[in-house]
């Protein structure tokens, strides 16, 4: 059995999706929830912001992030939260990653999205945490909000049973 002072729901949300469906995750696990934001804002500008991600996926310079209220250190449970940008994570969760260690720590993924294409998300979070116990990510459509409290609950007793 896990204990709720265990558990870390931590996001990156741009619009405000992403960061729902973590307040949905931390109501029903009792989590600590903490949110990424970039020292630099991303363009409101859709064009702009999509020639950002695209540049920081490419070369690998991700955003400087503001201080967390929340490292991975004192958890065992971990769920992450990003928009599906471009196909993938968004690179402040990346950043996020990259700065914790989350070795030993059973790791579970979650995206909003609002229909884009899903071009490996789940496999770039295993591949940045290869020695994290991952579990099935939990993928959240625009259209999806109505059912969230369900397909959040589903997808827990899916992955954690002892929740």
């Amino acid at each position: 059995m896990f204990m709720k002072e265990n558990i870390l729901v931590v996001c990156y949300s741009y619009s405000g999706k992403t960061r729902m469906i973590a307040e949905v995750i931390e109501r029903q696990t009792g989590g600590t929830r903490s949110q990424i934001y970039p020292r630099q804002p991303y363009p409101a500008d859709f064009e702009q912001l999509l020639s950002q991600v695209r540049m920081e996926n490419r070369t690998g310079k991700y955003p400087a992030l503001l201080p967390v209220t929340e490292r991975a250190d004192n958890y065992d449970i971990v769920f992450t939260g990003s928009p599906n940008w471009c196909g993938t994570i968004a690179p402040p969760l990346v950043a996020w990653l990259k700065e914790n260690d989350m070795t030993g720590k059973i790791l579970l993924p979650f995206f909003s999205h609002c229909g884009g294409e899903d071009k490996g998300m789940e496999q770039a979070i295993r591949t940045l945490c290869p020695a994290a116990k991952t579990g099935s990510s939990l993928y959240v459509s625009e259209n999806g909000r109505e059912n969230l409290q369900e397909m959040v609950r589903s997808w827990l007793k899916q992955n954690l049973p002892e929740i």
